[in-house]
């Protein structure tokens, strides 16, 4: 499987301050890549080196095959779309006007527009000036602009960290479907969740250096302890070990009609992070 990125020892410094440092990891087309960390582990910064918005200090990074220098180029810049805090938006502008110019920019049809704000959740909406929405309606809107192009590529930076959880589920849901259409998607994000829940592959990356990166499942499957969870009829949790004894001991509980829930004790990507990285998701 062709790489969509490729990064190989990137770093950024300012002035004394090491933002990412020795990072190297590719994404796959076609795949959902987690970048995953607290706020000011370096994410935003790899973000907009990949997206040509800032040139590393060190190593090299490498988007469609071509250094990411090439993505000064408004043709290059076609191929992706962003999503980051900085909205871009015009305030005095409805939703609908503000498609519209990137419509016109992209040289799309305007039935463009309807699809994407229909992906965001926002047609009842679409009228509005973009001066009197909400932080989250905002965030929503940049989305549906990111993804108006269907772009080969799309980056995502905390792309639902203002929105309630039905938006956020309706986001979940058409990520999905943009990415089985073939978009490959970079998403970073401090929410555990929301990683496990979307992508294939995630890195966690603190104090701005990659310190794990594999498949969710995988990571669970490895840090995960020898022992089960049995809740039984009288309330009780009981612990037991995955071996010929614990199976002798769930066998008895379940002869005598005592086991309510039986629960696997696999860690989730944030207790796995803070084991290896020793910090907290904040």
């Amino acid at each position: 499987m062709e790489n969509a990125i490729e990064v190989k020892g990137l770093a950024k410094y300012f002035a004394n301050f090491k933002a990412i440092e020795g990072v190297d990891f590719e994404v796959k087309k076609g795949e959902i890549f987690g970048f995953l960390g607290p706020s000011g582990s370096g994410k935003t910064t790899t973000i907009k080196i990949l997206t040509g918005q800032l040139d590393p200090t060190e190593g090299e990074a490498f988007v469609f095959g071509e250094n990411v220098s090439h993505l000064k180029n408004p043709k290059a810049r076609k191929r992706f779309g962003v999503l980051t805090d900085n909205s871009g938006l015009y305030g005095r502008l409805t939703i609908y006007e503000n498609l519209k110019l990137y419509c016109e920019l992209y040289d799309l049809p305007l039935s463009k527009i309807d699809e994407a704000i229909g992906f965001v959740n926002l047609k009842e909406e679409s009228k509005k000036k973009v001066a009197t929405l909400s932080k989250g309606m905002t965030q929503r809107v940049v989305l549906a602009r990111a993804i108006l192009h269907e772009p080969e590529l799309l980056f995502l930076d905390e792309p639902t960290s203002a929105l309630d959880p039905v938006n956020t589920l309706h986001i979940y849901e058409g990520l999905r479907a943009l990415n089985k259409k073939g978009t490959t998607i970079f998403l970073t994000t401090h929410d555990m969740q929301e990683a496990d829940t979307l992508c294939n592959r995630v890195a966690f990356l603190n104090k701005g250096k990659i310190r794990l990166l594999d498949q969710p499942n995988k990571l669970k499957k490895q840090y995960a302890d020898a022992t089960i969870t049995v809740e039984l009829t009288n309330d009780e949790k009981r612990q037991l070990r995955r071996d010929a004894a614990g199976a002798e001991e769930m066998y008895q509980l379940m002869k005598d009609n005592r086991v309510v829930t039986v629960h696997s004790n696999e860690p989730t990507l944030g207790d796995i992070f803070v084991k290896v990285t020793g910090g907290e998701l904040v």
